[in-house]
């Protein structure tokens, strides 16, 4: 397939709600391939379809060393408890240094590429990637759990990025 540009933070697609996935067909598996194709290219751990500006509930993420699609994913929280971490993001051009607090355990529910049911139990880092990407399913950026001080400060290094492109 093909390699999409990223979608980067501004961009109005980052902030709708995806729609449901009604029906695996042989254009949501085109789409899985372009975000692997894209996931690959641009390195990081995750991906959500909003990401490459398509509205629909599909995360593919990277674990195990191996790429696996999440469809219509849901999540469970199983223990209550945040933990604090850096966060970075392909659409906030890659930028650590920012630290956003997620469940450290959840469950997660979706379907797979040939439509069956499957539920993880997820800890640690990998809860972490499924909130971040669900998160962009729901239109919301990790920019969007971060204090007001640390937000001026990640805005202020995207002004800078966007001066220098």
């Amino acid at each position: 397939m093909s390699v999409k540009k990223i979608r980067k933070i501004g961009d109005p697609v980052l902030r709708e709600k995806s729609r449901s996935v009604e029906k695996i067909d042989s254009k949501l598996l085109e789409l899985v391939k372009d975000m692997i194709d894209t996931l690959n290219n641009e390195g990081g751990v995750g991906l959500a379809a909003p990401q490459i500006g398509i509205t629909r509930r599909v995360v593919i993420v990277n674990f195990d060393d191996k790429i696996q699609t999440f469809i219509n994913p849901v999540i469970e929280v199983l223990d209550n408890k945040k933990i604090e971490s850096d966060e970075g993001c392909l659409s906030i051009y890659s930028i650590k240094g920012f630290f956003v607090k997620r469940f450290p355990r959840v469950k997660v529910k979706a379907k797979d590429l040939k439509g069956n049911d499957v539920t993880l139990i997820v800890e640690d880092l990998l809860a972490r990637i499924f909130q971040h990407e669900i998160d962009h399913l729901n239109g919301i950026l990790y920019i969007d759990h971060l204090d007001r001080k640390s937000k001026r400060e990640l805005l202020s290094k995207i002004n800078e990025i966007k001066l220098n492109i």
